[in-house]
């Protein structure tokens, strides 16, 4: 049965416990600051004006996500595929959802806000990497902030090396060509993605 009202999901659900219906905040404290210090990986989730989504996987070294004020946040852009999905969805709704992740933790950060794209200010120096500005900055003006539960992870075990299985797929190479007609060869696709190739392309 499709559920169609938010009566039948609370139904199904039930409330939330006073705690966690109240876990939302406006502004950073200090431990969300030393979370965003710690945290290299970040997910962004934003909509165009027709509701199509798009989430973009975003990291760096640890604190790559720049606190410019107690309500503001950047996040820097490194060179990629060209693709801007996000960012394409950005200038049509600002809008921005983004998860932020520790490795070994099993909560995360969510803040929720309207974002806008720079291409220079003066902290732009202050993330610099291997001495590269990143191409343009994702200024996120937040409205919401919380913490997140833990059930997820413990029920992925994600952070659990005996359960990781990475060689039951494909290596990367042979991924895009199942998937893609390319006009490079297996062979030549797994030169390009070489790991020590690959990487020394990361902010250039």
């Amino acid at each position: 049965m499709q559920i169609t009202s938010i009566a039948e999901l609370e139904d199904l659900l039930g409330s939330p416990m006073p705690r966690a219906a109240a876990k939302e905040r406006s502004t950073l404290t200090a431990t969300d600051r030393d979370w965003l210090a710690l945290s290299p990986f970040v997910l962004v989730a934003t909509a165009d004006a027709d509701g199509n989504c798009d989430v973009s996987p975003k990291g760096d070294p640890p604190g790559f996500a720049l606190v410019i004020d107690d309500r503001t946040i950047a996040i820097p852009e490194r060179p990629g595929n060209r693709r801007a999905d996000g960012y394409h969805n950005i200038l049509a709704n600002p809008h921005v959802g983004l998860i932020f992740l520790i490795p070994g933790r099993r909560e995360t950060l969510r803040i929720n806000g309207r974002a806008r794209l720079l291409t220079d200010a003066p902290w732009f120096s202050d993330m610099v990497v291997e001495g590269h500005k990143p191409l343009l900055a994702l200024v996120v003006d937040i409205d919401t902030i919380f913490f997140h539960c833990q059930k997820a992870f413990m029920r992925s075990q994600l952070w659990k090396p005996e359960t990781w299985t990475p060689e039951a797929l494909p290596s990367h190479a042979k991924l895009i060509k199942s998937v893609q007609n390319t006009v490079e060869t297996v062979e030549q696709l797994e030169e390009y993605y070489e790991e020590g190739r690959y990487s020394r392309n990361l902010y250039t």
